[in-house]
């Protein structure tokens, strides 16, 4: 759930001059918005297993007992067992060590398509949102374009044009997510644009540069990163699905995607196979979406209260 156009963080958090009071504010808002996300539960506990998956994934090359690509043909189908504690794949490769691996490549590709997808999306967004005019138009017809197609499939068509592989997939996924973060950081510069301080700023000569640093980009963090977990799950949901059709990660590469690919040849006989990589991508996908939810509760109670 990415929810582009749902989401309504904007509260202003710089004046015109900043002043210690204003700094002092901001480190009492930043406290108080920490401190409702910590009494979210199911946020705290999200992110605490998301942390977890993270700290193992990129631990993997210490912790995993065998190598992604270590293959043992006379071991091969094995169940879970004291050598291989949740079992060997076709080839004979320990699960639990690919799935570590895989889950390193899994959450390293999904991020990738989405710092992309900010790296383009957010500075778009500003300059749209705060210039307005013709290139305001013409970048929200541009994320119309771009929005009225299903994004997986507009992915695969941009992958079949330039060729499979999980970096041009990510790259493709990266661009096309784009407009679903300059949908919500136009929505919130149009509304912090509007603000006294921002015309104040403007009336006095300072620079526009100057204004969209200093004032605005800070009133819409709250609503990019709100949007920016959303989108992880969403690409990391669009890894899966596009290395499963064997468009991403290639052998011998390990991806969550590419495990279930390769256990859905196996499924009657050996279920496991299809059952941790699911398993894992359920949890954290769960987990990106709980931290999602709760930054959201958290500054966006500050902003009613307000």
């Amino acid at each position: 759930m990415t929810q582009s156009d749902s989401v309504d963080l904007r509260k202003p958090v710089a004046e015109p001059a900043e002043t210690g009071g204003d700094v002092v504010e901001h480190v009492s808002r930043g406290r108080a918005t920490l401190r409702r996300f910590r009494a979210n539960k199911s946020a705290v506990i999200g992110g605490a297993l998301l942390l977890l998956i993270i700290i193992v994934t990129a631990a993997a090359p210490l912790i995993a007992p065998y190598g992604p690509a270590q293959v043992d043909i006379s071991d091969r189908l094995s169940g879970p067992s004291g050598v291989h504690w949740l079992g060997t794949d076709t080839l004979g490769r320990d699960t639990l060590s690919r799935l570590m691996y895989g889950g390193r490549v899994s959450l390293a590709a999904a991020g990738l398509a989405v710092l992309i997808a900010t790296v383009i999306g957010l500075p778009l967004g500003l300059i749209g949102g705060y210039f307005g005019g013709i290139v305001d138009w013409l970048l929200d017809r541009a994320a119309d374009v771009l929005m009225s197609f299903p994004a997986i499939v507009l992915t695969i068509a941009i992958i079949a044009a330039v060729g499979p592989g999980l970096t041009t997939a990510m790259v493709s996924l990266g661009i096309v997510y784009a407009p679903r973060m300059y949908r919500v950081v136009r929505g919130s510069t149009l509304e912090v644009r509007r603000e006294v301080y921002i015309e104040a700023s403007t009336s006095i000569g300072t620079p526009h540069l100057m204004i969209l640093r200093r004032r605005v980009l800070p009133n819409i963090l709250p609503a990019a990163l709100v949007q920016l977990s959303f989108l992880l799950a969403s690409a990391l949901l669009a890894e899966v699905t596009i290395s499963l059709l064997g468009l991403g990660a290639l052998p011998p590469t390990a991806s969550w995607g590419s495990m279930l690919g390769q256990a859905f040849q196996e499924m009657r006989s050996q279920p496991w196979l299809a059952v941790y990589p699911g398993i894992a991508i359920a949890i954290a996908t769960l987990c990106f979406n709980l931290v999602g939810d709760g930054l959201r509760d958290a500054f966006g109670r500050e902003t009613r209260k307000a």
